[in-house]
């Protein structure tokens, strides 16, 4: 039996998307990869791992003990790479869009300065996990909630909502904007990872369509281009800065609360001092409109 990890970590992916295309982009990798990986896997083992028809992939009753398995494993994975992270020195930090806008900047030198033998690394993900889930961080900033029992979720601050529209809208003219503002409008939302749904507006305001994207170049190209206008966070604002594209706070919509994500069985010191710290410099800079997912 030769199976990798990279085979196990394809298969949860896929049973947490329940499609290939999907846990390709979480996995960072092509659908044709993922294909073959669960190919391989299965063929190793003898047995069908997933139901596949053109609409749905569901485990089989085989399937769903073997993914269980699958799991345990490379929980057990993660914990060894966490071990060996540890030693060197490093703190890996997962984002799906953008870190944390222009608080960034100062929580790593303030990191630094605490900690000058623990390196501070992020790491973008475009995962709903922001790479949480796959080992490749040590924890995450999230901004919305995970609803995964094997996580914890820290509540760090919230940030100010912002609407991105092309420069040639005459919405790009205007000091700030309005729900309201978005009535009849197209708006292109990031499902997996994106904090704008339909129902943060009132009926009477809501768009006329959400137009889904993958990726932050996705969602700015069709702004810049003016097939939609966008929503996103203040770090959002603040790490895309794109010609063609103008933001503008909009000043009714409700905050965003933004998280800190990690493992629940994780003692790590060092997460419990980087959230402390992150959640002081959000304290130090409440409402001064620094600092994203759309």
């Amino acid at each position: 039996m030769n199976l990798e990890l990279r085979h196990l970590r394809a298969l949860v992916a896929v049973d947490d998307a329940r499609t290939f295309t999907d846990a390709a982009i979480s996995l960072g990798t092509s659908q044709a990869s993922v294909s073959r990986s669960v190919a391989t896997l299965e063929r190793t083992l003898g047995v069908r791992v997933f139901q596949r028809t053109t609409r749905s992939v569901t485990p089989t009753a085989a399937g769903q003990r073997i993914i269980e398995h699958a799991r345990r494993v490379l929980d057990e994975a993660r914990l060894l790479e966490e071990a060996a992270r540890d030693h060197a020195g490093e703190l890996r930090v997962g984002y799906a869009w953008s870190a944390l806008g222009s608080r960034t900047i100062t929580v790593q030198r303030r990191w630094e300065e605490a900690n000058p033998g623990v390196q501070l690394i992020w790491v973008q993900s475009n995962s709903a996990t922001a790479g949480l889930a796959g080992g490749s961080v040590d924890l995450a900033v999230v901004r919305r909630g995970l609803n995964d029992p094997r996580f914890t979720e820290t509540l760090i601050g919230t940030e100010l909502r912002y609407a991105a529209v092309a420069t040639t809208d005459p919405l790009a003219r205007k000091r700030f904007l309005r729900m309201a503002d978005f009535a009849g409008r197209t708006v292109a939302v990031d499902s997996r990872t994106g904090t704008t749904v339909e129902d943060l507006w009132e009926p009477e305001a809501r768009p006329s369509s959400l137009r889904p994207i993958q990726g932050v170049d996705d969602w700015l190209t069709l702004i810049s281009t003016g097939k939609a206008m966008g929503m996103s966070s203040e770090a959002t604002a603040t790490q895309y800065q794109r010609p063609g594209v103008a933001y503008k706070p909009v000043r009714d919509a409700p905050p965003i609360p933004v998280f800190l994500a990690s493992w629940k069985d994780d003692p790590s010191v060092l997460l419990a001092a980087f959230a402390s710290l992150v959640r002081q410099v959000f304290t130090e800079n409440r409402g001064t409109g620094s600092g994203g997912n759309d």
